[in-house]
């Protein structure tokens, strides 16, 4: 129920695309899900989120770049990066949250070359 398993990381040249899966091990209508990112030398941050009806939320920086989608019957959430650019580099975390309860995948590496 609180394992989630990121998968799709590796490496790109600059404005290639990867698409990135999280399963959970349990159901998650009840959870809104987001993908977070850190670089490093920086905090981890936001990159997309969906809540439970299915509505996205962006960061400004992948606005028009990546899509986030969510498929409750699989217990997955997707994010799907185009256009990558080299500030896009870094370690993207899977989360599900819903009330008290927060779970975190154990991150998947994206790095994009120039």
């Amino acid at each position: 129920q609180g394992n989630l398993v990121e998968s799709g990381g590796g490496s790109v040249q600059t404005g290639g695309s990867l698409r990135l899966t999280c399963a959970a091990d349990g159901n998650i209508w009840r959870h809104v899900l987001g993908w977070y990112r850190q670089a490093p030398g920086k905090q981890r941050e936001l990159v997309a989120k969906i809540d439970i009806s299915g509505t996205p939320t962006y960061a400004d920086f992948v606005k028009g770049r990546f899509t986030i989608s969510r498929n409750n019957a699989a217990s997955t959430v997707t994010l799907r990066m185009n256009n990558l650019q080299p500030d896009d580099t870094g370690v993207y975390y899977c989360n599900k949250k819903w009330g008290i309860a927060d779970y975190w995948g154990q991150g998947t590496q994206v790095t994009v070359s120039s």
